[in-house]
């Protein structure tokens, strides 16, 4: 009996592995399509627009008023207070006032100083805590409609039967087909990334090693990309970046490298790890040149910025890619980036990433989820969707400094792919605000202070007591 289950184990094995090789690896490695993510995009795009049309219908119907006085335990007014917070947040019924402090303050002076000038600081002060504009960008963004994933939204309440249904199909497909489907093909990907890189790596340098280099990553990243269920819009490829050059980008998940290199080849920069991607990283870099560091050396700015002019010197070599925020931001703004990347030199060639979080969560929260529990979530998405744009290359101007070059760099970013743009540190997902940023703060408070006139008006204040 146990050789029969077997045989029949072997054979589901082979029919399923001989289906994902012809329909999906296939056609991947030759760039070609069969139609069947677009008709299963089509698929989905219909169902998500009628469990949206069915959420709005059933919004519309009165819903119980949370009780706003306290009871005898107090949970009903916390639930309340939790409640109205998040609803702070959705509706965004803070108004804030848009004036510079520069601008406040030259208002205050206009009569003499009263204890009611403080309530201008304690006003920010608030508006920062109930709506923090630098920490929110470290969560997964919010969503307009529930998509059949998560519900991302306090208003989504009402769920029908016929949703409810819906819902349960979902994680039937989702974890009983897709899963396995796309655990397969990122096995496929992955394993033929490593032999393939690794036999080329054994190939003299030359311009037939380059090309079969270049045709190995683009191939495995196409099946790797399938494992995505990946659906990617490449906008202005006239702009792609050029061997010689260096390739900059706003970051939103680790897969933003698969997503680029779909469409071309990059070398790599980071740090050298060990497990899995170790095994990848010795076996890429045999056959491409990416610049991968220890530890104890990308402490070292000098030998990273030294390393990273060589491979730019060399037009022959690909483009390098950097990730200038240097952590991963919630699709919905650009962080500060990094002046390093900026230093070196060469042609900068931006691009900007936004995914479509209607589909999945591409965001990597890396302080709350692991690799490994990151990657079952995108696993068991529904799709990964996004644009891709790549802006005409740009050069450092003379008496242009390497922090207004980023600044600039990240504004094109920005503004091209509707993000917001932040001058704060990305590293502040783990560490606090830097001394030197509150002293700077300080410093032009008290040159406002000193330029309106508050500090004379109230030295002669004190003299006249």
């Amino acid at each position: 009996m146990e050789d029969v289950w077997v045989s029949v184990a072997a054979r589901v094995g082979a029919v399923w592995l001989a289906l994902v090789l012809g329909l999906i690896v296939l056609p991947s490695a030759l760039g070609v399509s069969l139609g069947i993510s677009e008709a299963y995009m089509w698929v989905l795009v219909k169902t998500l627009e009628w469990a949206t049309i069915r959420i709005e219908k059933g919004a519309k119907k009165p819903q119980p008023q949370m009780p706003k006085t306290p009871s005898a335990n107090g949970r009903q007014v916390f639930s309340y207070f939790q409640e109205s917070r998040a609803l702070w947040r959705l509706t965004g019924i803070i108004e804030r006032i848009e004036t510079s402090m520069e601008e406040e303050i030259a208002r205050l002076n206009e009569v003499n100083y009263e204890f009611s000038d403080i309530f201008y600081f304690c006003r920010k002060g608030f508006e920062a805590i109930v709506d923090d504009a630098v920490t929110q960008r470290f969560s997964s963004e919010e969503l307009l409609s529930w998509n059949l994933l998560t519900r991302t939204n306090v208003n989504f309440r009402y769920i029908s039967l016929r949703l409810t249904i819906v819902w349960v199909i979902g994680v039937v497909v989702r974890y009983c087909f897709l899963l396995p489907l796309r655990i397969t093909l990122a096995a496929i990907g992955i394993s033929s990334m490593i032999v393939g890189t690794t036999l080329v790596g054994q190939l003299p340098n030359s311009s037939v090693k380059n090309y079969l280099s270049e045709l190995v990553h683009l191939t495995c990243s196409r099946i790797l990309v399938r494992a995505l269920s990946g659906t990617i819009h490449y906008h202005n490829k006239e702009n792609r970046p050029k061997k010689g050059g260096i390739c900059v980008a706003n970051h939103t998940s680790p897969i933003d490298a698969i997503i680029l290199t779909n469409d071309g080849c990059y070398a790599m920069v980071g740090q050298v790890h060990g497990g899995l991607m170790g095994v990848i990283q010795r076996a890429t870099v045999k056959a491409c040149p990416h610049v991968w560091f220890e530890r104890s050396e990308i402490k070292d700015r000098h030998l990273v910025t030294k390393r990273l002019r060589e491979h730019v010197a060399d037009k022959s070599k690909l483009p390098i890619l950097i990730f200038p925020e240097g952590t991963c931001i919630n699709n919905t703004s650009v962080m500060m980036f990094k002046k390093g990347s900026f230093e070196i030199g060469g042609t900068i060639y931006p691009v900007a990433i936004k995914y479509d979080p209607q589909f999945g969560d591409a965001f990597w929260n890396s302080s709350k989820y692991n690799i490994v529990s990151y990657l079952l979530r995108i696993m068991t998405s529904w799709a990964i969707v996004c644009n891709v744009w790549y802006l005409p290359p740009m050069v450092r101007e003379e008496d242009e400094d390497a922090v207004h070059f980023a600044n600039r760099v990240r504004s094109a970013i920005a503004r091209q792919g509707g993000l917001t743009e932040l001058p704060w540190d990305g590293g502040l997902k783990r560490a606090k605000v830097k001394d030197t940023f509150r002293e700077e703060q300080q410093k032009n408070y008290s040159r406002m202070l000193v330029r309106n006139g508050s500090i004379g008006s109230l030295s002669a204040g004190t003299e006249s007591d």
